[in-house]
C-alpha cells in the first residue's frame, strides 16, 4: 500500500493551499483517512480525518479553516487548507487505516509527508 500526498508548498499568510492524497495497492477496505501535521521541534497532530461514512474529526484550530473531501473511487483524500497563517507550517502527512492484503488485516499506512510553508 502506498500514499502519495501532494500539493504542498509556500504561500502566503491569508492564502490557500489544496492537498491530495492517493491511496494505492492491495486495499480491500478504507475506514479512515486523515492529515496530520508535525512542525520542527513538536509532536505530530492531529488535522482532520474522514471516515468511510463522510464522517469527519477536525482539530479546533482547523474548524472553518480547513475541508476535507474524498473520492472513494479514486482512493483519494483532499485537504483545502483556506485562510493559512504561519503557524499551519507543517509537514502534513496522510494516514491510512483499513483492511489490506490475502489476509485482509486491519492496517495504519503514513504518506511521506509534503511541506507546507506559510509565510508572514
Amino acid at each position: 500500500v502506498q500514499l502519495q500526498a501532494s500539493g504542498g508548498g509556500l504561500v502566503q499568510a491569508g492564502g490557500s493551499l489544496r492537498l491530495s492524497c492517493a491511496a494505492s495497492g492491495s486495499i480491500n477496505s478504507i475506514n479512515v483517512m486523515g492529515w496530520y501535521r508535525q512542525a520542527p521541534g513538536k509532536q505530530r497532530e492531529l488535522v482532520v480525518t474522514i471516515d468511510s461514512g463522510g464522517s469527519t474529526i477536525y482539530a479546533d484550530s482547523m474548524k472553518g479553516r480547513f475541508t476535507i473531501s474524498k473520492d472513494d473511487a479514486k482512493s483519494t483524500v483532499y485537504l483545502q487548507m483556506n485562510s493559512l497563517k504561519p503557524e499551519d507550517t507543517a509537514v502534513y502527512y496522510c494516514k491510512l487505516e483499513g483492511r489490506t492484503g490475502m489476509w485482509n488485516r486491519k492496517n495504519d499506512y503514513w504518506g511521506r509527508g509534503t511541506q507546507v510553508t506559510v509565510s508572514s
